[in-house]
């Protein structure tokens, strides 16, 4: 199988497979999902593929139920990893300078999206990519509770990490897909970053409407 690599060459999920096998998906799961420099990495895509190579037979031979509780744990983990780190650099983290691998704006971005949806949060920003990285960081900076973090990001973990592979998995039977994989990934990649270019869109029309607002009337 040939994909279009989604940006750099070695970042191509099929690639990614092909050299580190289940144990790299894995640990591209963990790091996206609580490590600060893992914001980058291609999770929606890789575990699409990582279920169409499941139901080819081609990824070390295990079946889809223990590759998708492998990813889940993967993806649990990570978050919990991300959130220990934020409680424990607190508002730290939004002072530090930026630099190649980290920009202030994203965690800045994560804690806007954290406020909005409170602990669904969790669960809804494992399909967003970079925030995802993100969010469990913000939810340990403002302290959440320990206790209903663990359950959301169970919860996110399964919906996201089986959830996804599963697709892969189910589309990975239908001769059209196989065919066609590159536009399958290139489309997954877009409805992915759907979410954050709405929010971009919305937060540009709050601007223009609050301008005319602030300007005051002429004498």
């Amino acid at each position: 199988m040939t994909t279009l690599a989604l940006g750099p060459d070695w970042l191509d999920p099929d690639r990614l497979i092909g050299t580190f096998g289940l144990i790299g998906v894995l640990v591209i799961v963990f790091a996206e999902s609580g490590l600060l420099i893992g914001f980058f990495l291609p999770g929606d895509s890789l575990l699409f593929t990582t279920g169409l190579l499941v139901t080819t037979g081609k990824l070390d031979g295990l079946p889809l139920w223990a590759v998708c509780s492998l990813i889940v744990a993967a993806a649990v983990v990570g978050d919990q990893v991300g959130y220990l780190f934020g409680r424990k650099v607190g508002p730290a983290l939004f002072k530090r300078p930026d630099s190649r691998l980290f920009k202030r704006e994203n965690v800045e971005k994560a804690h806007d999206f954290f406020e909005k949806y409170g602990p669904k949060s969790l669960v809804l920003a494992r399909f967003v990519p970079v925030v995802r990285t993100f969010t469990p960081v913000v939810a340990g900076v403002s302290r959440m509770n320990y206790r209903s973090f663990v359950i959301f990001n169970i919860i996110g973990g399964v919906l996201w990490g089986a959830g996804v592979t599963l697709l892969g998995a189910g589309l990975g039977g239908i001769d059209l897909v196989h065919r066609h994989i590159e536009k399958v990934l290139i489309l997954i990649v877009l409805l992915s970053v759907l979410p954050i270019v709405v929010e971009v869109l919305r937060a540009r029309a709050g601007g223009r409407k609050e301008e005319p607002a602030r300007t005051p009337p002429a004498s």
